[in-house]
């Protein structure tokens, strides 16, 4: 067991589940946060939605609880829970009284472990995935963003999480079972747990629950290849949405939160350069902002703005000049008020075991390890306007991704190589 100066215990179960427990004793919740490599990584390209569906067919009756008992149970023990696919994972978590923790665990090792999956529920719970896909494909800013999420990592790492209606339509209880037998298991597990609780004894409630538990492998993820492009979507609407991306470095990249301050500058609160200088002083659009993405080995700035067609090329060649002369006239009061937000987030994170969990989670897949709310906080602190500006000088935006959706076409950035 490893601890450090802020009392994040860490252990490595034998199947290879690790644990991760934070004391805040000062809260009176618990939260946990259970992540395994069940993501939309492991779908086949004509399944899309296959782990979304396993994820909630999983939840629907375990161990010696039936579906109904099963949300009964849960809304005793008093959980606020969640539950969701991201490309790589699939991952549960409730926040809860400090008390009900153990219990917690206990019922959550059986849904992961022994889940039911009903053949009975099959259609309705397919029936829930199709509603929720519905529900934001007509939506224009998910289009677009969701679009440019393919055109920048490719087809499999930039799927959506949502699946496809066709993918949806076509799966089988078989497949539902043997997406679970082979994808839901400890091997590169993660659980993470902060709150009002005794380390000790959480890592030895999660061993009871989940030691015996089977291993394997994680698949790793794609690679993806991209360059410029831009494809517009053709729509007979009173707006045009706007979606760009371009590569960045990932979380666990040495210069990663010198990036992170620069998007912060551009696109962080009302006082950001995007906010004031594209909306406010030249009411161009009507919003516009941009933020960090990043997987293990893949990174990527995204950004979004909606106008109005008449607007929304002098948007795109006024936000993106932006970006390139970002370094042009950074200022020392810029970066500073970016580090006080920051601050100010790290400040809430403390009186929320669920935010705390989460971040556990989070940084130890993305970076092998955990990361302290100090060593965080010295990070910031200790960033420069001088770094910063370098950093920017010496990895500059281009290469863009580029999806529109509106009446008519924009023109590509000069930059561009080609287009679709």
């Amino acid at each position: 067991m490893l601890t450090n100066a802020t009392n994040i215990h860490t252990q490595t179960l034998s199947n290879g589940l690790t644990v991760l427990v934070q004391s805040m004793p000062w809260l009176r919740t618990a939260a946990f946060s259970l992540s395994l490599p069940g993501g939309v990584r492991c779908e086949a390209m004509d399944r899309g939605g296959l782990s979304g569906l396993v994820c909630e067919m999983v939840q629907r009756g375990a161990g010696p609880h039936s579906s109904r008992d099963l949300v009964a149970v849960q809304d005793n023990l008093g959980l606020d829970r969640n539950s969701g696919v991201t490309a790589a994972m699939v991952s549960f978590g409730a926040a809860m009284p400090a008390e009900s923790l153990r219990q917690a665990i206990e019922l959550y090792a059986e849904i992961v472990r022994r889940p039911h999956l009903p053949q009975n529920q099959l259609d309705e719970a397919r029936m829930m995935s199709l509603q929720e896909l519905r529900a934001i494909q007509d939506e224009p800013t998910h289009r677009v963003m969701q679009r440019l999420r393919e055109l920048h990592y490719g087809d499999r790492l930039g799927r959506s999480p949502y699946g496809t209606e066709a993918g949806i339509g076509k799966i089988t209880q078989e497949e539902v079972r043997h997406f679970y037998t082979d994808h839901y298991h400890a091997g590169g597990g993660i659980l993470a747990v902060a709150g009002d609780v005794d380390p000790s004894q959480v890592i030895d409630w999660a061993a009871a629950a989940l030691d015996d538990w089977k291993t394997g492998e994680s698949l790793p993820l794609e690679s993806r290849e991209s360059g410029e492009c831009y494809e517009h979507i053709e729509s007979p609407s009173s707006q045009t949405h706007i979606g760009f991306a371009f590569d960045s470095i990932p979380y666990g990249d040495a210069d990663y939160f010198k990036m992170r301050a620069a998007v912060g500058i551009l696109s962080d609160g009302m006082s950001s350069r995007l906010f004031d200088r594209v909306r406010e002083k030249r009411g161009l659009c009507y919003t516009v902002a941009a933020s960090c993405h990043s997987f293990k080995q893949a990174a990527g700035v995204f950004g979004y703005a909606g106008t109005t067609p008449e607007r929304a090329q002098e948007t795109l060649d006024v936000t993106l000049h932006e970006i390139e002369h970002f370094a042009d006239d950074l200022e020392a009061s810029e970066l500073e008020r970016w580090q006080v937000r920051i601050q100010s987030g790290l400040i809430m994170e403390q009186e929320s075991s669920a935010s705390r969990a989460s971040s556990l989670a989070s940084d130890f897949y993305q970076l092998g390890r955990t990361m302290t709310t100090e060593e965080l906080e010295s990070i910031i602190e200790g960033l420069t306007v001088q770094q910063v500006r370098d950093f920017w000088v010496a990895r500059p935006a281009n290469e863009y991704r580029l999806v529109t959706l509106g009446p008519e076409p924009l023109s590509f950035p000069q930059t561009a190589a080609n287009t679709r």
